[in-house]
């Protein structure tokens, strides 16, 4: 069946050989479609191409797309969900566990820890939604304990972006389960207060990230755990804390989880802040990538997540509902969008503006 790539759902299988206009091999028959494959068509401005239909014989009738009644849906699949769901709750109770032993020893076992995190990180790959497979796992409970493990999570995602080693980024998304393990020495009552902090009591949150260094190196652990715990809250402009370092000062893991601190805080509804819109959030950190951000980092991390919103309902400035149909490789927050029967390119049409995105 040909189709235009804008019609492309991922799970597509392409028929033959793609070439571009110079010849070029793109991608060979048999690949299966996704974002990271529809993108690099659009690069090459492939207008159209031939796929397999749903009972594997081709098909050259345009019609065939009515026919089958393709439809853009959520690229997660509930059937991983009763495999990682248990143990994605296992790692937030021991997370609660590990908080209550550092409270009082002022330190943990990072070894046990490691054998408690690692199996979830290692069925992180039946998933590459990762927005929907967030959305799906929390439930709005113990925010200080799922917040670890959602930050754990993505900075695993984020240092496999980055193209880290797999031993890498399995050390990084253990520092970002551990980012947060300086909190259990904070008084709850401030941790939690619904309204404006004091000076002082900012001053005392503030510490937690030095009562988390002390802690993962009281712990004999991986000197990087603890620089992740002591530098995520450091801004590359030299505005974080504890210390005020700035750029490159700042070790290549606080970095990555400083991205993916920011981005699990904004998404979920804590006793002081209801839960943000993703796209608002994505948006808020491609502007502190200007500032306050690792600039690579951060935008790997958008590049990532965005086409995680291809297939989803939006509602537009001007009242109209839509589907987004393509993700822009640079221009992140304008996709191609279908509403109605019309295609509606928003690089191109400046005045709309998407306000809200349906997960």
């Amino acid at each position: 069946m040909r189709i235009h790539v804008t019609d492309i759902v991922d799970g597509d299988v392409l028929k033959d050989d793609v070439f571009n206009n110079y010849g070029l091999h793109i991608l060979s028959k048999k690949t299966v479609l996704y974002s990271a494959e529809i993108s690099k068509l659009m690069q090459h401005q492939i207008d159209y191409i031939d796929i397999l239909d749903k009972s594997g014989i081709i098909t050259n009738s345009l019609e065939d797309f009515d026919q089958l009644e393709r439809t853009l849906e959520s690229t997660v699949t509930p059937k991983w969900v009763p495999q990682v769901k248990p143990i994605y709750d296992a790692v937030v109770t021991n997370i609660q566990e590990l908080f209550h032993i550092a409270r009082t020893e002022n330190s943990i076992d990072t070894e046990a820890a490691a054998a408690t995190f690692n199996p979830l990180l290692q069925n992180l790959h039946l998933e590459r939604d990762v927005v929907s497979l967030l959305l799906l796992l929390n439930n709005q409970d113990s925010y200080t304990y799922q917040h670890s493990v959602q930050v754990g999570m993505l900075t695993y995602y984020l240092a496999n972006w980055m193209g880290l080693s797999k031993e890498e980024a399995t050390t990084a998304g253990n520092a970002g389960f551990l980012h947060d393990i300086g909190k259990c020495k904070l008084d709850e009552s401030v941790l939690n207060k619904p309204g404006k902090l004091t000076p002082e009591e900012f001053e005392e949150i503030k510490r937690h990230t030095v009562y988390g260094y002390e802690i993962i190196i009281n712990s004999h652990a991986d000197k990087e755990l603890a620089i992740g715990a002591l530098q995520h809250h450091e801004r590359i402009n030299g505005t974080g804390y504890p210390h005020g370092v700035k750029g490159q000062e700042i070790s290549q893991i606080g970095r990555i989880i400083a991205v993916a601190d920011i981005y699990s805080a904004m998404i979920s509804s804590r006793v002081y802040q209801k839960e943000r819109d993703l796209l608002f959030v994505l948006k808020e950190l491609y502007r502190l990538s200007f500032s306050e951000l690792d600039p690579v980092i951060t935008q790997t991390f958008i590049q990532h997540m965005i086409p995680n919103f291809i297939g989803k309902r939006i509602n537009l400035n001007d009242g109209r509902s839509g589907t987004i149909i393509m993700t822009h490789p640079t221009e992140f927050f304008s996709p191609l969008i279908k509403v109605g029967h019309e295609f509606i390119d928003l690089t191109s049409e400046r005045t709309l503006e998407i306000t809200h995105v349906y997960f």
